[in-house]
């Protein structure tokens, strides 16, 4: 992206005047508002026009995968910021938002980006998929690379919301070249690298939401929407049954200091 002049000075997305409010060329009020879904309109805002049922229906499937999966980082962050300030539910909101990294729930972007590596890779180097993803999984064992969209602590014998989603994404049509892919590394990555690697949701959702016609670089935005609809109902939950504040004794419990001792502790156990 270029920082500075911008050559033009425009946007597609919307538009407004005294009687009418336009959103990617439809009346907001007369062809929206009643009309259709929020999946639907999350596809149009960000793509100018409408989903096929079935890009809708993977659409779908995708946000429901991601939208709750318990007290993870990004959760806890959420809820003790609610707890230190009950009035601000857009910090709280933000917080939880600003803890989706490469690690939770993001990751997901960086397996989608990986997939379409390897599909340039394949293509670059003339060779088949299966190919390319055993020379990367190879220099990933070199590299002690984490292998994106594999692998997962509790789940050890397979994730089974990514085996929903590939099913879906098959009965559905729209199975392509990224599920291939991903098939692909989870046939070969045990192997290779020594150790299980199943595919994991956040190998799951670009494989399928990509295959669908999503664009690679709005594909953050998939778990981002997802996980605010979980984070709602936890910050709503802490607003009636709080355990902001328990989260936060619990850690401090659970976290030994290290460090060098007072001058006045050190005298004291002299």
């Amino acid at each position: 992206m270029r920082i500075g002049k911008q050559d033009h000075a425009s946007t597609a997305i919307a538009t407004s005047d005294a009687e009418s409010v336009t959103v990617r060329g439809h009346d907001l009020c007369d062809e929206l508002i009643g009309r259709i879904d929020f999946t639907d309109y999350f596809w149009l805002l960000v793509m100018g026009e409408k989903p096929t049922p079935p890009q809708r229906a993977m659409m779908d499937a995708c946000l429901v995968a991601i939208a709750e999966h318990g007290l993870v980082p990004s959760v806890q962050a959420a809820r003790m910021t609610l707890a230190a300030g009950p009035d601000a539910w857009q910090g709280a909101m933000a917080a939880g938002l600003l803890g989706m990294g490469s690690v939770v729930a993001g990751s997901s972007e960086q397996a989608g980006r990986y997939l379409a590596e390897l599909l340039a890779r394949a293509e670059v180097e003339g060779c088949d998929i299966e190919a390319a993803v055993i020379a990367s999984l190879q220099e990933h064992k070199a590299q002690r690379k984490k292998v994106a969209g594999l692998g997962h602590p509790q789940h050890s014998d397979g994730d089974p919301r990514s085996d929903r989603l590939i099913a879906i994404a098959e009965e559905l049509g729209v199975s392509g070249r990224h599920v291939a892919t991903l098939r692909a590394l989870g046939k070969h990555a045990g192997r290779i690298i020594e150790r299980p690697l199943p595919i994991n949701v956040s190998g799951a959702i670009p494989a399928c939401i990509l295959d669908a016609g999503w664009p690679l670089d709005a594909l953050k935005a998939v778990p981002l929407l997802a996980r605010t609809a979980g984070l709602s109902a936890h910050l709503y939950e802490e607003s009636q049954r709080p355990i902001g504040f328990i989260m936060s004794h619990r850690a401090d419990q659970a976290i030994a200091y290290d460090g060098r001792p007072s001058v006045r502790h050190s005298q004291a156990t002299e």
